[in-house]
């Protein structure tokens, strides 16, 4: 009888313990925001000069350690729903020191918070938002100042860790963010 509570007691514990490991495998919903629960990788930066004027982006890097974008997005409910771009920690930052016209919208001079919004059938926003700074499970549509439409591009390489690039692109510049082999994109020109 003790041998039987014990072992009952055993499991129970072993069954308690791996719980948030798998949460973790899995992700979360905080509110409206995915927070696919992964391994943080630091910070990296991307910037770009545009007619004199400095344009970055600050932003965590998750890493997929073996996983797939794909399952990681399965957790995520088909639409409206806001996408922390990246990281465990602080909110995407992305600050320009001059109006930036993303096709006819434009982004003003500023420092905001990104996020994208995923619609389903590959419908990606990227948003800009007015508050900086916070947590990123800290998202306040309320504080939208702009969403800009991504394009999905196909890649030929996977990449372990969440990528930003800002790269010149004719008379302007190309934003693209990658994790997995999900990249999306979207081009701005400075005013």
């Amino acid at each position: 009888m003790k041998r039987s509570l014990m072992a009952s007691l055993g499991l129970a514990f072993l069954l308690t313990a791996t719980l948030p490991v798998q949460a973790q495998m899995r992700g979360r919903i905080v509110g409206r925001v995915v927070q696919p629960v992964h391994f943080h990788a630091g910070r990296g930066k991307a910037m770009i000069t545009l007619n004199g004027k400095t344009v970055s982006v600050d932003y965590g890097r998750p890493a997929l350690h073996g996983r797939t974008i794909q399952q990681i997005l399965a957790i995520q409910p088909p639409t409206g729903i806001f996408w922390r771009l990246v990281g465990a920690n602080q909110s995407t930052t992305f600050s320009t020191e001059a109006p930036l016209a993303f096709g006819n919208v434009t982004i003003p001079a500023g420092t905001y918070s990104l996020w994208t919004e995923h619609s389903g059938n590959d419908h990606w926003q990227l948003v800009f938002n007015k508050q900086h700074g916070q947590w990123g499970t800290e998202h306040n549509p309320k504080l939208d100042f702009a969403k800009v439409p991504l394009r999905k591009e196909k890649v030929g390489d996977s990449v372990d860790l969440v990528t930003i690039k800002l790269a010149k692109a004719g008379r302007g510049a190309r934003f693209s963010t990658q994790w997995g082999d999900l990249m999306l994109v979207a081009h701005f020109t400075g005013k």
